[in-house]
């Protein structure tokens, strides 16, 4: 009897969680990001990348300051010679651009909290159009930010958040389940 309740709600619960899928394109996009690192030669347009940078600043930002900027690489040499020097970032060799979330300090000491909200949003939004993406680290670890700003010329002191390689997915990519009930707290831990 009891596998028989636990067994209904979780049924239950799948069946309203599509359902909300089904009625809001946000949560079905925001269900479906998976993190794509393998990507076809079909070139992405500079339109694409541009809404990209464009749903990138739509993000929120503390005090409203949005202490962020945004470069895009496209230079398939610099892709080559940045995805050498990064650890994890070997995907960036086949990706068909990169948009590098910089983030001033000078301008909010939460630069890297907004400039994260943004490379959501970008990450969102490259799901939302058919593209893949995938979050490479900068901050916080000091020599990947170094190497990323002395290969693109980022001056100081802007600090690069994230490179995130940009392209058409490669194959069937599955998004995974992250929901755990037990992370779940109600009005008490």
């Amino acid at each position: 009897m009891i596998k028989k309740v636990i067994l209904l709600s979780l049924l239950l619960i799948i069946t309203q969680n599509r359902f909300a899928m089904a009625q809001n394109p946000t949560l079905e996009t925001i269900f479906s990001r998976k993190s794509v690192r393998s990507y076809t030669d079909e070139p992405v347009s500079n339109k694409d990348l541009t809404l990209l940078v464009k749903a990138g600043m739509a993000a929120p930002s503390g005090m409203n300051k949005q202490p962020w900027e945004f470069l895009v690489i496209k230079d398939r040499a610099k892709m080559v010679e940045l995805s050498n020097k990064l650890p994890y970032a070997l995907m960036m060799k086949d990706a068909q651009a990169l948009i590098v979330v910089i983030g001033n300090p000078k301008t909010s000491a939460y630069w890297y909290l907004d400039c994260s909200a943004a490379a959501q949003n970008i990450l969102l939004a490259a799901e939302s159009i058919g593209l893949g993406a995938v979050w490479t680290a900068g901050y916080p670890y000091e020599d990947r930010m170094e190497t990323i700003a002395s290969e693109l010329s980022i001056p100081k002191p802007y600090r690069p958040l994230c490179v995130i390689p940009i392209g058409y997915p490669k194959g069937e990519q599955t998004p995974k389940n992250k929901w755990k009930e037990e992370k779940l707290h109600m009005n008490k831990w």
